[in-house]
């Protein structure tokens, strides 16, 4: 079992940036695929960007494109997300989420075994 925890969520104004951390209780998780996850206010949860175990290969949603990039830290165990040039539409809680299953990242969220708590993002006009 590894735990996720989840961090660096706040309010921004539009046009700002965060960063977000999502550290991993275990060693184990270096060789998982990750990603991150968002649930926007009323909607469902949305995939976001996602890495390989290695950090070679990621992929994105369309609407972060350009602007977040997520990357990671194994000897530190920990995930990042940089998001810039955010926009209200960005607001929302950001789950990190671990694949055991797989070293390639994927863009479906039912292919993540592990989550963190969530981390609330708020971006104002």
């Amino acid at each position: 079992q590894v735990q996720l925890v989840d961090s660096g969520g706040g309010l921004v104004q539009a046009g700002g940036s965060l960063r977000l951390s999502c550290a991993a209780s275990r060693r184990t998780a270096r060789s998982y695929a990750m990603a991150w996850v968002r649930q926007p206010p009323g909607k469902d949860r949305e995939f976001v960007a996602a890495i390989s175990s290695r950090g070679g290969g990621t992929r994105y949603s369309d609407s972060v494109k350009g602007r977040f990039t997520i990357s990671r830290d194994n000897a530190k165990n920990t995930m990042y997300l940089q998001m810039n040039t955010l926009k209200p539409e960005d607001t929302a809680v950001y789950y990190c989420a671990a694949d055991r299953t797989s070293s390639n990242p994927s863009g479906r969220e039912i292919s993540y075994d592990y989550w963190g708590q969530g981390t609330q993002v708020t971006v104002s006009s």
